[in-house]
C-alpha cells in the first residue's frame, strides 16, 4: 500500500488509489459514475489573476466523454486583453491530474483545472500557465535539473471585533486562541485546500493584527511544500479561491491585498525555490549553500527589478515595499536575514541530532539531514500572476547558470547585516533598489525583456500586454504623493482591496 495515497485527503486519489499524475480519462469517468457526480467544472486563470469557472451538467456518458476529451470553447478576449476580439476563440482542455471534488457545491461536482489551446490546437503561446511550462522545460534543458517552488500565502481576515482577549497590535506571529480569532477558519481552509490537492506545509497567525472602527483585522498565513513549479502555481491559485469562498460563506471579508493601511504589516507572497536532480536537493553541498544555489540566486537578483512586473501588479504593491515593514527594498541576498530580497532560511544542514535531545527515547542515531534547504524571494504579493511570477524566477535562475560571472555577482550582492540600521547606511547606498511603482516595474521589464523572451518562453505579445497594463496606472509619483495623505492612500488601497 502506497502511504502517499493512504494519507492523501483528495477524494479522487482515495477512490482511484492512484497518484494524480497517473489519472486517465477512464479513471475520471469511473469516479464520476460511481460517486454520484452530477456536474463538471473547468477552472482556469485569467488576466486578473483569479480562477474563472465553466459549469457543465452531465446529461449523458457520451457528453461527459466529449467534454473530457475535447474541452470547450471560450472567449479569450474577455479573459486576456492582449487577445484581439476578431481572433479570440480559445479551447480550454481539462488536466485530469488536477481533479478534485468541489467542497462548496450543493450539487455533487468534480472540478478540474484547464489549459488554453489556440485555434490550431496548440498550447496558447501567451498563456501564463504554458509560459511556466516552457520556463521549466528550458531550465531543465540548460541545467539538467528541475525547479521546485512553494508559496507563503498571507492574507487578512476582517470581522466585527468581539473585544474579548485582544491581541497585541502587530504582535500576532504564531498567536494561539483565544487571542487569535481565526485559527479555526484557517485550519478549515487548510483541510479543504488539501482535499483539492494542495500540498500544505503548515499554517499560522502572522504578525499583522489590529482593530479599527469596531472591526478586527487579523493576518494569517498558509505555507506550502516545495513541489514541481507548475503544480506549485496550481496549488496557490486553488488555495486563494478556497480561502475567499469559505470566507464569503462565513461572512468574513478576506483580502490578499499587499497593503491595507499605513503602519501595519502588509501581505506578501514569498516564493521559495529549490533545485532538484534525480531526487536530490542540489541547494547544498557539504552542509553549505552550493554553487548551484548561488548561481540561481545571482540570476534572480540580476532580474529582480523586472520580476516585480510579474509579482507586484498594482500600485499598492509599492506601498508595501518600503523600509521597516518586513518587506525588501534593496536587491541583495543573505542568510536568515529578513531585510534582504532573497533570503536563505535555516535548512537543517547541521549534523546535530536534535530529535533525540528533545526526545531521549529516540536517541538511536538514525536522524539524518532532510534536504529541506530552499531560498526565498520576498518581494512578490498576491496581486501577482502566479504562473508569470514563478516563470520569471525560473528564467532568471536559468540565466544565472548561463552568466559567466554569476558566482562573483552572488558574492557582490551578499549581505549579512540589517541594511536598514543606521550603521549600515554605506552598504545600503551601494545596493540597487527595487522599483517604486508599476510604471518603474514596466520600465525594468522592458529593459530585460530579451532575457524572458529567450528560448520563446515569454511571448512578445504577453510582455507587451504586461508592460501596457502596468503603465496605464501612471503611478510614478503615487507613493510619494500619498506619503503625507492617509486619506488618499486609503482611497487607493480600497480600489485594489481584492486584487489578484
Amino acid at each position: 500500500m502506497n502511504s502517499n495515497i493512504t494519507l492523501n485527503p483528495n477524494k479522487v486519489v482515495q477512490f482511484l488509489q492512484k497518484e494524480p499524475s497517473e489519472f486517465r480519462k477512464a479513471d475520471i469517468i469511473r469516479f464520476i459514475k460511481e460517486n454520484g457526480i452530477r456536474m463538471i467544472n473547468f477552472m482556469y486563470p485569467a488576466d486578473d489573476n483569479r480562477l474563472k469557472t465553466l459549469n457543465f451538467v452531465i446529461n449523458s456518458e457520451e457528453y461527459l466523454d466529449s467534454i473530457l476529451t475535447y474541452g470547450e470553447r471560450v472567449d479569450g478576449s474577455s479573459l486576456f486583453p492582449f487577445i484581439e476580439a476578431g481572433n479570440s476563440d480559445l479551447y480550454v482542455i481539462p488536466r485530469y491530474s488536477t481533479a478534485f471534488v468541489d467542497p462548496f457545491a450543493e450539487i455533487p461536482t468534480l472540478t478540474l483545472l484547464a489549459s488554453f489551446f489556440d485555434k490550431e490546437g496548440k498550447p496558447l503561446h501567451s498563456s501564463p500557465e504554458y509560459t511556466l511550462r516552457k520556463a521549466v522545460e528550458s531550465f531543465r534543458k540548460v541545467t539538467g535539473m528541475d525547479f521546485y517552488a512553494m508559496g507563503e500565502l498571507e492574507y487578512y481576515v476582517i470581522s466585527p471585533d468581539s473585544s474579548l482577549f485582544p491581541a497585541v497590535d502587530q504582535k500576532g506571529y504564531h498567536e494561539s486562541s483565544p487571542y487569535a480569532k481565526f485559527n479555526d477558519f484557517r485550519t478549515e481552509c487548510m483541510a479543504l485546500i488539501a482535499q483539492a490537492g494542495g500540498q500544505i506545509k503548515y499554517g499560522h497567525n502572522e504578525v499583522g493584527n489590529f482593530t479599527l472602527d469596531g472591526m478586527i483585522y487579523e493576518q494569517n498565513e498558509v505555507e506550502f511544500l516545495p513541489i514541481p513549479a507548475v503544480q506549485a502555481a496550481d496549488n496557490l491559485m486553488i488555495a486563494k479561491w478556497i480561502i475567499r469562498t469559505l470566507g464569503a460563506k462565513k461572512g468574513y471579508d478576506v483580502t490578499f491585498a499587499p497593503k491595507i493601511t499605513a503602519g501595519k504589516a502588509g501581505s506578501g507572497l514569498h516564493i521559495h525555490f529549490k533545485i532538484m536532480k534525480d531526487g536530490q536537493n542540489m541547494m547544498t553541498e557539504n552542509n553549505q549553500l552550493s554553487d548551484i544555489a548561488k548561481k540561481a540566486i545571482a540570476g534572480i537578483l540580476d532580474h529582480a527589478a523586472a520580476i516585480t512586473a510579474f509579482g507586484n501588479k498594482v500600485p499598492t504593491s509599492y506601498f508595501r515595499l518600503v523600509p521597516h515593514q518586513e518587506a525588501p527594498t534593496s536587491i541583495c541576498w543573505g542568510d536568515r536575514n529578513r531585510s534582504v530580497l532573497v533570503r536563505v532560511p535555516l535548512g537543517w544542514t547541521g549534523e546535530v541530532d536534535m530529535i533525540s535531545q528533545a526526545n531521549p527515547l529516540e536517541a538511536d542515531g538514525r536522524a539524518t539531514a532532510p534536504q529541506k534547504q530552499t531560498a526565498e524571494l520576498r518581494s512578490a504579493d498576491c496581486s501577482a500572476d502566479i504562473y508569470q511570477l514563478i516563470a520569471g524566477m525560473v528564467v532568471a535562475a536559468r540565466i544565472g547558470f548561463e552568466m559567466e560571472n554569476s558566482l562573483e555577482r552572488a558574492n557582490d550582492m551578499y549581505v549579512n547585516v540589517n541594511i536598514h540600521n543606521d550603521e549600515n547606511k554605506e552598504k545600503l547606498a551601494s545596493l540597487e533598489s527595487l522599483p517604486d511603482s508599476c510604471v518603474a516595474s514596466a520600465d525594468a521589464l522592458e529593459a530585460k525583456r530579451d532575457s524572458f523572451e529567450r528560448y520563446e518562453v515569454f511571448s512578445p505579445q504577453l510582455i507587451d500586454g504586461i508592460i501596457a497594463k502596468l503603465r496605464k496606472y501612471e503611478d510614478g509619483n503615487l507613493r510619494k504623493k500619498c506619503k503625507d495623505s492617509p486619506k488618499e492612500m486609503m482611497d487607493v488601497v480600497r480600489k485594489f482591496w481584492h486584487c489578484g
